[in-house]
């Protein structure tokens, strides 16, 4: 069970630091200057879906985390 979770918690976090390095930041670009052009109309759904897939990724990493503490602990 320990090499599962350990498996696991290095798969999370592999992924959850790639999510977070894919989100643009606040004032990369021409949005953060306020100006978004028609033509990104997609790209919203595209940024929403990955913020879903990034708290979900993080919500899995704290409770794996907990498992870990626990099975190491007892």
């Amino acid at each position: 069970m320990l090499t599962f979770l350990a498996v696991a918690q290095v798969l999370i976090v592999v992924g959850l630091t790639s999510l977070v390095l894919m989100h643009s930041g606040r004032d990369a670009g021409m949005g953060g200057m306020g100006f978004t052009p028609a033509s990104q109309g997609g790209t919203h759904i595209v940024e929403r879906n990955l913020t879903r897939v990034t708290v979900v990724l993080t919500v899995l990493f704290f409770a794996n985390s907990i498992a870990l503490f626990h099975y190491l602990k007892g």
